[in-house]
C-alpha cells in the first residue's frame, strides 16, 4: 500500500489523479500514524519550503520521515518534496529535513556562484528532457530517454555528493531533476503531471 504525506502544501489532487489511473491502493491522510503500515510513501509538495517545513512540525511528518527514512523504507519525493528532504534551502532560510544532505539554492544564486548571465526566465516552468547520469535509476525503466517531463520551479538541488544525481535537466545550468540514495528518490519535475513517461516512473515505484 502506499502512503501519501498531506501535510497542506502537496500535489495532492494531481497525484491522488495519477496513482488511482493506475489502480494503486494507496491511503493520503494528515496524520502520520495511518501512514505507518504503508509500504511504500509518496511525498509531494508545491509552495515555499520554510511554510512547508512549519507544516511537517505542526503534523509531526517531519520526525515521521526521519524514522521512515532511518528505517530504509521506500519514498520519493516530487517538486517541493525532493527540495525539503536536503539539509537547507535558500527559500525561507530554513533548515529541512536532512534525509539527504545538500542545500536547495535559487536559480539566480547558482547562475551567479557559475559565472553565468542567463536570459531564461525563472520559474523554470514546463516541459524539458533529461540526461541520465551514473547509472539512472530503475525507475526510468521503460522511458525512452528522448522523454519530456514537467517541471515548475525557483529552486534547485545542489546536493554534496553529485554521484546521487540520477539525471539532470539543461535550464542554463544542470538541473538535478532526480537525485537517488538508499531507500530514498526523488523528482524535481512533477511525475504525475508527466503523461506516460511520468506514469511509468510511477508504475514502477508501484512495482519495485
Amino acid at each position: 500500500m502506499i502512503g501519501i504525506v498531506d501535510y497542506n502544501a502537496g500535489n495532492i489532487k494531481s497525484v491522488e489523479r495519477a496513482l488511482n489511473f493506475l489502480k494503486a491502493d494507496y491511503v493520503l491522510s494528515k496524520n502520520p500514524k495511518d501512514l505507518e503500515k504503508a509500504d511504500k510513501l509518496v511525498f509531494p509538495g508545491v509552495g515555499e519550503a520554510a511554510y512547508a517545513m512549519d507544516q511537517l512540525k505542526k503534523t509531526g511528518f517531519d520526525l515521521f520521515l526521519k524514522d521512515w527514512a532511518q528505517a530504509q523504507k521506500p519514498l520519493i519525493g516530487v517538486c517541493l518534496g525532493s527540495q525539503i528532504i536536503f539539509d537547507w534551502s535558500e527559500e525561507g532560510d530554513v533548515e529541512c529535513l536532512g534525509l539527504l544532505h545538500g542545500k536547495v539554492k535559487h536559480f539566480e544564486s547558482v547562475y551567479k556562484n557559475s559565472g553565468i548571465q542567463s536570459s531564461l526566465k525563472i520559474p523554470h516552468m514546463g516541459w524539458n528532457n533529461l540526461q541520465y547520469v551514473n547509472g539512472s535509476s530503475p525507475l526510468f525503466d521503460g522511458v525512452d530517454k528522448n522523454s519530456d517531463f514537467y517541471f515548475v520551479h525557483s529552486y534547485l538541488i545542489q546536493p554534496d555528493d553529485e554521484t546521487i544525481v540520477k539525471a539532470y535537466a539543461d535550464y542554463g545550468v544542470k538541473v538535478p531533476a532526480c537525485v537517488s540514495q538508499g531507500s530514498i528518490t526523488a523528482f524535481q519535475f512533477h511525475p504525475e503531471k508527466s503523461g506516460k513517461a511520468g506514469l511509468r516512473i510511477l508504475k514502477n515505484y508501484l512495482n519495485s
